[in-house]
């Protein structure tokens, strides 16, 4: 069976000079914190960032907690910047390996991590940072993060899907929730173009970014429709498999809380762009796809969590697929937070509370482990030999 590794676990040797309280003491050379940087980085932007999008969608409100997602915010955007500079250290000193993982059939999945780290904290900006630096710039910010997001995310929601069907073959077992990544960006696109709606120019451009919107809803919804099955039929034929794919299975809740929350937006703002039938019936397909579709989230979390705490109790070893469980479920905390909004459900509200809940404690627990060993130079060493997946 195919196995993922993101993260090596073997330990490196320092003969370099070392760095002041044991930095990157698992590396050879300090500056090889560069040589295989992967695009698999940018989830801790995306996890990072969806939990301070995800408070500002809540149904209740606690005093600081605003205050609190709006640093969150700033915090992704931080790690945005950084890990943006330190990929192009890597591509500029390392093209080689770059590469390479544009062409492993694993890692090259990973390259949807880019675009929805852009839309995340463009979407971000727009509803939490116009508290520090003013509508005028947060909507200037997020229209240029939304822009190249898109732009990225339509590229590798084709060229991936693409280089898998004509360079690669997979063994029967080999799907697993990583295929999810580049098809998804187009949703997120699609959910966080709902929030530029009203503020793009009325008429043709804001009819235009409503139809674009609704049209890459599609392009991920039935790509992942695709995805998803095959993954439920490596899980019933194959077993869940290594331990090291398990957080991945998480990943499957992204089409699924993302849609749901991007035909709610797009229902709010129809109205906005579309005459009075479709308008209205945009905002009745929120609903009425939204319900189903969440059922199905709800019940495929209950098996996630099922097969992650069974590992957990056999060995779950640390890796950047931790992330995993981070923005998954914050788009089933956004989804459900635009559900409860439009049927005032407190049953909805409930559980979109719970599953915040369930996200910062998530976050907590992968952030800190993430720290930790990227300070030791742990996640910056290469995957070793048996760890990586054949094709």
């Amino acid at each position: 069976m195919s196995s993922v590794t993101l993260l090596p676990t073997r330990a490196g040797h320092s003969h370099g000079a070392r760095l002041p309280f044991g930095l990157l003491r698992e590396l050879e050379r300090p500056a090889d914190l560069f040589r295989h940087l992967g695009p698999n980085w940018y989830a801790s932007v995306m996890g990072t960032g969806i939990v301070a999008n995800a408070a500002a969608t809540l149904p209740v409100r606690v005093t600081g907690m605003r205050t609190a997602a709006t640093v969150v915010w700033a915090l992704s955007g931080l790690l945005l910047v950084t890990l943006t500079a330190a990929r192009s250290v890597h591509w500029r000193r390392h093209r080689a390996e770059a590469r390479a993982h544009a062409a492993h059939p694993v890692m090259a999945h990973f390259w949807g991590a880019p675009a929805m780290a852009l839309l995340t904290v463009g979407a971000g900006t727009l509803t939490l940072g116009r508290d520090w630096i003013g509508l005028p710039a947060a909507l200037a910010v997020d229209v240029v993060l939304w822009s190249a997001g898109t732009l990225l995310g339509l590229v590798t929601s084709v060229s991936i899907p693409y280089r898998m069907m004509s360079r690669h073959t997979f063994a029967a077992d080999a799907a697993f929730g990583g295929w999810l990544m580049p098809v998804v960006p187009p949703m997120v696109s699609a959910s966080t173009g709902a929030l530029l709606v009203p503020y793009a120019t009325a008429g043709q451009t804001r009819l235009t970014l409503v139809l674009a919107c609704y049209a890459m809803f599609g392009i991920s919804a039935f790509a992942a429709l695709v995805i998803i099955t095959q993954i439920w039929t490596r899980l019933v034929h194959h077993t869940v498999g290594p331990a090291a794919m398990v957080p991945t299975l998480w990943i499957v809740l992204g089409p699924l809380g993302q849609s749901v929350t991007a035909a709610n937006l797009l229902g709010g703002v129809a109205a906005l762009a579309l005459p009075a039938p479709y308008a209205a019936a945009a905002r009745a397909f929120g609903l009425l796809y939204g319900l189903p579709t969440w059922g199905f989230a709800m019940a495929w979390t209950a098996l996630a969590a099922a097969v992650t705490a069974r590992t957990v109790r056999e060995h779950l070893p640390f890796s950047l697929t931790w992330w995993s469980f981070t923005f998954p479920l914050g788009t089933c905390v956004t989804g459900t937070s635009a559900l409860a909004a439009i049927t005032g459900s407190v049953v909805l509200q409930a559980t979109a509370v719970i599953l915040y809940a369930c996200l910062l404690a998530a976050w907590l627990t992968v952030a800190p482990r993430t720290a930790a060993a990227a300070a030791r130079g742990t996640l910056f060493l290469p995957a070793p030999p048996a760890a990586r997946p054949s094709p």
